[in-house]
């Protein structure tokens, strides 16, 4: 098998493991939902969101990024091999968790009334900030944990942690809810978060650690760097948090409160279902990538790697949604949200282009080029913002998903501009071809949704998917081998059941 067919299949593992993951997840956040929607009602559930995303904004400005910046740093002592490395490093991380998420823990507490009064509007859930500042501790922990198990690449204790932590969370939260309604809201915060940091823990604690005696100026040394990059990190995140917001003020003030509901439904759909693509893969590639960030060319070869895998998988579910998204439409919300569904014909299209940006963006965080990581962050935030303006003020939602494409496009011209010039990086003839067919045969998905008679639209679409969905698993067939993978594991399995029949 060549180093390159190795480097393919390991993105496909990664990326099938934790799609899976994200999958299973995705089904448990509906259910949650529809149980959270009927029991708790709608000002129930605005209650649990107003707690969670003000905590959720004190966490990122005291966590300094950690669960992002720390990965690099495992990942590169893990590339070195020495035992002696590794366990400093993961040390420093395990003392800084437990800093910040104190920091956050008391941050949340000691400003609970101002909390109350700022979210709310009254100091009536004074109390409730109070009991549920401790997440922010557990919250930092748990993520201390999980950038072990990342780092490391532990994926298979990653994927488990991820998948019991979320399953458990859904049985605290019914019952709880079930019985005691808005009273049980902070409870349930609490022992979901705490259920996560119990199975971080259990299955990090499965990865054999040597115990060593890191000194207070070695801790200060080696949480220099983490610290300033997370800093930055959590600044680029605070930026674009900003910018979400200002856009749905600026989309109720111009348009109405409806729209903002129909444009967040519109972009769960391309986020969340299409968008589990991207964490999915990122779970892997991220440390994959910092583990040879002192090598351009070994980071322009898994660049290209990960592009040409994230076209193949994206583009036959993006034709799919262009085809199909009224129905999509129905079966996630009602007919009242078709309204979202020009909007989402432009966003699916952007995605091709984010593809390509995601791949190359990563970079930035591999090199530990955090100034750098900010401003490219910061500057395609303030354009993102001004063409969904836009785009908005001139053709409402649908406008919004055109301002996602012509984002994109920009953002992946700025991000490959920078990548060239720093670090010398290029796309390879082989993602430009495949990039170039998967996008052509989406845009023909395309104008035959908006401009041919029904039923027309889904007999060359189902043709089109069809086209797009053999020519993705021919070129995975290239560079994987798949039709080789299955016959090793058929044969595995095989002899396994040899071995077991002979001992019986």
């Amino acid at each position: 098998m060549s180093e390159h067919q190795t480097s393919y299949r390991q993105i496909m593992k990664a990326t099938s493991l934790f799609g899976g993951v994200q999958v299973f997840q995705i089904i448990i956040s509906i259910i949650r939902s529809k149980f959270v929607a009927v029991l708790l009602g709608p000002s129930g559930m605005g209650v649990v969101g107003l707690l969670t995303s003000t905590t959720g904004f004190i966490s990122a400005l005291t966590n300094f990024g950690l669960g992002t910046s720390a990965v690099k740093n495992i990942s590169e002592s893990n590339a070195t091999y020495k035992e002696q490395r590794i366990s400093t490093v993961i040390t420093v991380v395990r003392r800084l968790v437990w800093i910040t998420g104190i920091l956050g823990a008391v941050l949340t507490l000691v400003m609970s009334p101002w909390l109350s009064q700022i979210t709310f509007g009254n100091k009536n859930y004074t109390v409730a900030f109070i009991w549920i500042s401790i997440t922010l501790l557990f919250n930092q922990l748990s993520s201390g944990q999980m950038v072990l198990l990342q780092g490391l690449r532990k994926l298979q204790f990653l994927a488990k942690a991820n998948l019991y932590g979320s399953f458990v969370g859904l049985l605290i939260t019914v019952p709880l809810y079930y019985k005691f309604g808005v009273n049980g809201i902070v409870p349930v915060i609490i022992l979901t978060s705490l259920s996560a940091l119990f199975f971080s823990w259990y299955f990090a604690r499965k990865v054999r650690i040597k115990s060593i005696k890191v000194t207070k100026a070695t801790t200060i040394a080696e949480g220099k760097d983490m610290l300033a990059m997370g800093f930055a990190i959590s600044l680029s995140g605070l930026v674009t948090v900003a910018s979400a917001y200002l856009l749905r003020i600026y989309i109720s003030r111009t348009g109405n409160v409806t729209d903002v509901g129909l444009y967040t439904a519109g972009f769960t759909i391309i986020g969340t279902y299409v968008g589990m693509i991207f964490t999915a893969m990122g779970t892997d590639y991220y440390p994959r990538l910092a583990a040879v960030a002192n090598d351009d060319k070994l980071c322009k070869q898994s660049m290209n790697q990960q592009a040409e895998i994230a076209v193949l998988i994206l583009a036959p579910i993006l034709i799919a949604f262009l085809v199909f998204i009224n129905w999509a439409v129905i079966l996630l919300y009602s007919t009242q949200f078709i309204a979202v569904t020009g909007m989402i014909y432009w966003a699916a299209l952007g995605m091709f282009f984010k593809a390509g940006s995601w791949a190359v963006a990563f970079v930035f965080l591999a090199k530990g080029a955090s100034r750098l990581y900010f401003w490219n962050e910061l500057i395609g935030n303030c354009y993102t913002l001004l063409f969904n303006m836009l785009g908005y003020y001139f053709y409402g939602l649908t406008g919004l998903g055109f301002s996602f494409l012509i984002t994109y496009i920009f953002y992946l011209i700025q991000v490959y501009v920078i990548a060239k010039i720093k670090y010398g990086f290029s796309f390879g003839r082989s993602f430009l071809v495949l990039f170039f067919i998967q996008l052509t045969l989406a845009l023909i998905s395309f104008v035959a949704v908006q401009f041919l008679n029904q039923p027309y639209p889904y007999i060359v679409g189902v043709v089109l998917i069809i086209i797009s969905g053999w020519y993705s698993l021919n070129e995975l067939e290239k560079r994987i081998a798949m039709k080789q993978v299955i016959k090793d594991f058929l044969n595995q399995k095989r002899k396994n059941n040899n071995v077991k029949n002979g001992s019986n």
